[in-house]
């Protein structure tokens, strides 16, 4: 029996949360987008207080404080809690951002496609290009139509969380884990 690696588990558990993740934006697109942003702006809070507290100690240390951390720290804490009082704002902006997201992601699978084809064979290659083509032209449709995409988004969203999702699970059980 082949002894697999870590990177086999990891894509296996990546590629089942991003199917859950799918089926529950075509279940609750609107509660979906809310979560994403709410999650968000907590993470900007942390992400604030982190770096406000880098700050803090580095003064007390060196005497001097890097002032970027300060300032960023605030700007943070400041954002996430407008993401976390007005997730409606945050909406239009991950509608505007996302398909930034799905056209970079699907860029850099495609980029990987020779490898795949020898790693893999010719299955795994042709549903990876045609997965992340298919990203790349809802990343466009998005962009090209904001309006539109705020109410659809959470659809494309489930529908792109479920393909990418058995495109992971396939590389998990596919040749491609072991050879990592």
């Amino acid at each position: 029996m082949r002894r697999r690696s870590g990177y086999v588990l990891l894509e296996w558990i990546i590629g089942i949360l991003f199917i859950v993740f799918g089926i529950y934006s075509y279940i609750r697109p609107d509660n979906m987008l809310t979560g994403i942003v709410i999650l968000y702006g907590v993470i900007a809070i942390v992400s604030g207080i982190a770096d406000i507290l880098f700050y803090i100690r580095t003064e007390r240390y060196t005497g001097f404080g890097p002032t970027i951390c300060l300032i960023s720290g605030i700007f943070s804490i400041m954002a996430g809690f407008m993401l976390a009082v007005y997730p409606n704002a945050g909406k239009w902006i991950l509608v505007l951002l996302l398909p930034v997201w799905f056209i970079a992601h699907c860029v850099s699978r495609l980029t990987h496609l020779n490898y795949i084809r020898i790693m893999a064979g010719k299955f795994y290659y042709y549903l990876t290009l045609a997965v992340n083509v298919v990203g790349i032209v809802l990343g466009c449709l998005m962009i090209l139509r904001p309006a539109v995409a705020l109410f659809s988004t959470g659809f494309l969203i489930g529908t792109y969380f479920i393909l990418l999702g058995v495109d992971c699970i396939l590389t998990a059980i596919s040749r491609t884990g072991s050879k990592w």
